[in-house]
């Protein structure tokens, strides 16, 4: 192999991969889900292993592996699933070769919030032995509301671990919602960092009487319509030469009903975001 093809060959390798977060399309099958990703033009996916999705608890130790065999077969590869991280759930994700299993942190404010933290540290540490067996790592990602909403909350609840057992997934559209720059974000989170999720998001006020509070909801939107910046995150991460997987949410609200889009729906809204954060990652 000449010069020129291998020189190629490892600047294909050093590019970040781009995955696709599944969630909005419950109702397809996996053949239908693959083709749909490799026309978007991602280069994996990130799987949720839920209830009425088509990888569930009960059916993962046949589904998953059918899976990855069906999305191989379209040039793609499970780089994440979202799932309650059990033994069993690690133990098959590590045999076939999946990295990073996501979790959020949801504060149970009956107990308040360092006595939730307490009670995570307390379920990550059971599952440590079985996080390093399999080689696989509980990426715990920041999310606004009740729940670790930023990064520096984040690495307070993690700090303590391996990061190849544990790990930060930073979320820049819950960072924006947060107010946290983008720069000083990465910074946080950066030993820890093992993915990054790209979507946007900002606060809308809901109209109401004079006579009460305004109520505000987030608005999930289009990659450059949102409080956090895309090119200041991509430019910081190519800043710190950042090599891992950057994870497509594919989340938007329905402006009319304020709800989540599902479905193909979704489709123009995720290409959109698709070029629009390949065109800064190549500038």
């Amino acid at each position: 192999m000449n010069l020129i093809n291998d020189n190629k060959m490892e600047e294909v390798k050093n590019k970040n991969i781009f995955t696709l977060f599944l969630k909005p399309w419950p109702d397809k099958d996996l053949y239908e889900l693959a083709r749909l990703v490799k026309y978007l033009g991602f280069d994996g996916v990130e799987l949720p292993i839920r209830k009425n999705y088509q990888v569930t608890p009960k059916n993962v130790s046949t589904y998953l592996p059918k899976a990855v065999k069906i999305f191989k077969q379209f040039g793609l590869s499970i780089r994440s699933v979202t799932s309650d991280p059990s033994e069993y759930i690690i133990s098959v994700c590590g045999d076939l070769g999946i990295p990073i299993i996501r979790v959020m942190a949801e504060i149970d404010t009956k107990i308040g919030y360092y006595a939730t933290e307490k009670y995570l540290r307390q379920k990550y540490d059971k599952l440590l032995p079985f996080l390093d067996k399999y080689g696989v790592v509980l990426g715990v990602q920041n999310h606004c509301g009740n729940m670790v909403n930023s990064s520096i909350g984040l690495m307070h609840l993690i700090e303590q671990y391996d990061r190849n057992l544990v790990g930060a997934i930073l979320d820049i559209g819950h960072c924006g919602l947060a107010g946290e720059p983008e720069r000083m974000a990465i910074d946080i989170v950066w030993s820890h960092l093992v993915l990054v999720n790209f979507k946007n998001a900002y606060w809308e006020k809901i109209t109401c009487s004079n006579n009460s509070e305004p109520k505000w909801y987030h608005h999930f939107t289009l990659g450059n319509q949102g409080f956090a910046s895309w090119r200041k995150i991509v430019n910081e991460l190519k800043r710190r030469k950042y090599k891992g997987d950057i994870c497509f949410s594919a989340e938007y609200t329905d402006t009319d009903t304020l709800d989540q889009i599902y479905g193909d729906k979704v489709n123009n809204l995720i290409e959109h975001d698709l070029r629009y954060a390949r065109k800064l990652f190549n500038e």
